[in-house]
């Protein structure tokens, strides 16, 4: 059996209540509510359920197979909204999936692939008895703001290893492992962005449409989820531009670095221009060439070829290129 928990509230307070299997009657009083949580349901398990609480095929067929974008859909006086969870497991992050059905007097969350349970979740709720009587929008509202609350840990550490690349790659050029880590980093990034926009879209209609099972006191607290996703989104943004910032960088600085070994070079093969093509003029086999006879011919040459050096060099030394 994949039910987590299953829990009655009446006032606010769970109702001391043995636990119930999902094919039991589950009757509700006027003012209590249902909480059921399940956990990689098998179908019959959706089945049995749908049939309780009466819960669209559709939306039943969404909940069974995972990989569905995060939305929210309105089927007659019930609500069901997908939202995505994520985790970092060292390099990468791994997605989840939360299927909730919200109705009148029962809420039933489907995880699949997320491994924070709701344990804590409902610990923290159930200490708020005056706000979790209000009823299952309270609870929709923790569950999805417990999701969103998974996204600021992802993006704190990719930061920080953001930086540490964006300082490094200050100093000197990245290497092939550091290049390669800004492009997973990007990948990744443009991945998550591409679930916060819907993940956006669904707590925008939370906030501002009129739903069923959604009191209007509670848009404000909706509002609170849609700015957090706003927020992680503007991280998001900002991160892979550092990321692209710190790319381009790198890539300077290594170009600067090879513009500079070139320039020496240069100006070493200059200097050894000027031996060369002396040395090449007096190696000719010509009977007549000048000073051949000169006592001081050789020293005079090797002084002309060191005073010639030697101004190269300063003047190449003064500017910068050596």
């Amino acid at each position: 059996m994949s039910v987590v928990a299953a829990s009655i509230y009446r006032d606010g307070h769970a109702v001391p209540d043995p636990s119930q299997p999902p094919e039991a009657p589950w009757l509700l009083r006027h003012g209590e509510f249902v909480w059921i949580g399940l956990f990689e349901p098998e179908e019959d398990e959706l089945v049995t359920l749908a049939q309780r609480f009466g819960l669209h095929p559709l939306a039943v067929e969404d909940a069974r197979v995972a990989h569905q974008i995060p939305k929210l859909e309105v089927y007659g006086e019930q609500l069901f909204i997908v939202a995505r969870t994520a985790r970092l497991e060292g390099d990468e992050i791994c997605y989840g999936e939360t299927a909730i059905f919200v109705g009148p007097n029962f809420i039933i969350t489907v995880r699949h692939g997320s491994a924070r349970a709701h344990t804590e979740l409902r610990k923290q709720l159930e200490a708020s008895p005056e706000r979790l009587k209000h009823g299952v929008d309270f609870v929709l509202h923790g569950v999805l703001d417990f999701i969103v609350d998974g996204y600021a840990p992802i993006i704190d550490a990719i930061e920080e290893e953001v930086l540490a690349l964006e300082s490094r790659s200050l100093d000197c050029p990245l290497d092939k492992d550091e290049i390669h880590r800004i492009f997973r980093h990007r990948r990744h990034l443009t991945r998550f962005g591409r679930m916060l926009g819907p993940m956006q879209e669904m707590s925008a209609k939370l906030e501002h449409l009129d739903l069923p099972c959604v009191d209007p006191e509670m848009r404000p607290y909706f509002r609170d989820i849609n700015d957090h996703v706003r927020r992680v989104e503007a991280r998001v943004g900002g991160l892979r531009e550092v990321l692209r910032s710190v790319f381009d960088v790198g890539m300077l600085i290594e170009q600067q670095q090879q513009s500079i070994v070139t320039r020496k070079l240069a100006a070493w093969a200059a200097m050894l221009a000027v031996p060369t093509a002396i040395a090449g003029i007096y190696g000719m086999n010509f009977e007549h060439m000048p000073e051949l006879n000169w006592a001081y011919g050789y020293p005079t040459v090797l002084v002309v070829i060191a005073v010639v050096c030697a101004v190269l060099y300063l003047r190449f030394r003064k500017a910068g290129w050596l």
